[in-house]
């Protein structure tokens, strides 16, 4: 760290960009800065050290990452292969190859990579900023925001690709190429849509006169991704490694209507929930008087994040809001700097505002459907979970439960930190009436129904066309009842918990 950035932030190049108290920041008080935000996320996450892993963790990312420990199998046998690069699963077991596998070792692994994109979130935000005060600022809005205080501790790919994102562009303004393509190598490795950065910063050099000497430089993480690609290929027969990963992931959500909505949906979260609609009237204020965004790097930023955007809104079909973390900081960057020239009491006035709306976030849901893991909906989920896993570890050690994916892959494996032994499990595809109805019920002794869909009821959902929307688009219907469970299995409930507006329920023979 300080033989990278120190340097760096002490003899920048003649063409750097930023103010000059940018130019001599020492590599003593980095490393001070950096200790001080790791103890504030590490206390922050204290309380989720040992939470079991949710949904895609247990399902794709930690069985990845346990091939590589165990195995050396740097494409997984376990799970479903896939177009993801193994960067992230080899940290991983790297971590637990040196300090032993546990749940607290994967957390406090991802918690170490989360502390240093907030340092570099305010080491950015102090290059491309007119003031001290954006990186400050900038900082505090991404310690604060409830997508990444959850995705920070998780065993995922795009709290990484955020990390790498702010790394190679905080280089790449500063005209250290080979440290910033070395930076995009990183990114493209830990998730393939980081592609996006080194194309975009190499098209910029390849245009620039004085500059377009490195361009070449940008070619290398492409390289290691063909690498990967053609491994991928080799083994599996599919490039991309599965092809229902493939066209659900493309064909899927190029659909207009579904592709529309989460382009709308993306530009919903980045700049209007949790309050970040405060923010964004700052950066249109601005932008219109201040002419605040006129430099090089801000286009470039700006451009980066049209692109990721639209990318991200085309490709992935689970449209998750996690995709969007490769730009958070670049937008909580540009509201700091927004607020820095505005009055003092509507500066202090609007940051805190938005700050508070952050922080609100993490613990309220909003009345439409979202992902679980975009807030602390996440751990009441996981929570649910291992209450449930341990009742039926205790009462039906010897019974198959019938149930969805992931609460299956979870009572099958005790490294997932739900059950201490190994259930039987059976899997349906979801717990949707018509899959549930298709089972022969003679088989079924248990059956565990939850909550898969955030659906409240003051939710949208409650709204008939709402429900006729995503039947139509996205394949909704609704779960069976516990009349309809009778009705068609004979069993009754037995055990039901519930947490703040989530649920699981267990059924059985009486």
């Amino acid at each position: 760290m300080k033989s990278s950035w120190s340097l760096t932030l002490a003899s920048p190049a003649p063409s750097s960009e930023g103010p000059a108290h940018d130019r001599n920041f020492p590599g003593a008080f980095a490393l001070l800065l950096l200790a001080v935000f790791a103890l504030i996320v590490f206390l922050a996450h204290l309380p989720y050290l040992g939470l079991p892993y949710f949904w895609d963790e247990l399902g794709q990312f930690v069985p990845a990452a346990l091939d590589i420990y165990h195995d050396g199998a740097w494409i997984p046998h376990s799970t479903v292969p896939n177009a993801h690069p193994p960067a992230v699963m080899a940290y991983l077991a790297l971590v637990w190859r040196t300090f032993g596998y546990s749940i607290a070792a994967t957390r406090s692994a991802m918690l170490a990579q989360a502390s240093l994109a907030v340092f570099f979130t305010f080491l950015l935000g102090r290059q491309i900023g007119r003031t001290r005060a954006p990186a400050v600022v900038a900082a505090l809005f991404l310690l604060l925001d409830p997508l990444f205080y959850t995705q920070g501790m998780m065993a995922q790919l795009d709290m990484p690709a955020m990390l790498f994102t702010v790394l190679a562009l905080g280089l790449f303004f500063r005209d250290r190429h080979a440290a910033a393509a070395a930076a995009c190598t990183a990114l493209v490795l830990a998730k393939e849509t980081g592609a996006l950065l080194p194309l975009i910063l190499g098209l910029v050099l390849f245009f620039d006169p004085t500059r377009s000497k490195y361009t070449a430089y940008y070619l290398a993480p492409f390289a290691a991704l063909g690498i990967w690609f053609l491994t991928l290929w080799r083994i599996t027969g599919h490039i991309f490694g599965d092809p229902g990963f493939t066209q659900y992931n493309t064909l899927y959500s190029l659909n207009p209507v579904r592709a529309s909505l989460t382009l709308l949906r993306r530009l919903y979260y980045l700049f209007l929930d949790d309050f970040r609609w405060v923010g964004t009237i700052a950066i249109l204020l601005a932008w219109r008087r201040e002419r605040l965004y006129t430099t090089r790097a801000w286009k470039i930023v700006w451009c980066f994040i049209a692109a990721h955007v639209l990318l991200v809104s085309l490709l992935g079909g689970a449209g998750l809001e996690r995709y969007l973390l490769p730009v958070l900081p670049l937008v909580y960057i540009a509201m700091a700097a927004a607020f820095a020239v505005m009055d003092p009491p509507w500066r202090i006035f609007g940051a805190s505002l938005m700050a508070v709306g952050l922080l609100a976030g993490l613990f309220l849901n909003p009345p439409f459907p979202m992902p679980f893991e975009n807030n602390l909906a996440m751990a009441d989920f996981v929570e649910l979970h291992r209450d449930a896993a341990q009742f039926l570890e205790k009462s039906y050690p010897e019974k198959t439960i019938y149930t969805a994916w992931p609460l299956t892959q979870a009572l099958r494996d005790p490294a997932f930190g739900y059950v201490d032994k190994k259930l039987s499990a059976a899997e349906t595809s979801d717990l949707r009436v018509s899959t549930l109805n298709a089972i022969n019920p003679k088989g079924v002794d248990v059956l565990v129904l939850y909550s898969r869909t955030w659906e409240p009821g003051w939710g949208v959902l409650q709204w008939v066309p709402a429900r006729d929307f995503l039947q139509r688009f996205y394949e909704y219907e609704r779960e069976m009842t516990p009349a309809e469970v009778h009705q068609h299995f004979g069993l009754v409930p037995v055990q039901r918990w519930a947490r703040r507006g989530q649920w699981i329920e267990v059924y059985a023979r009486p």
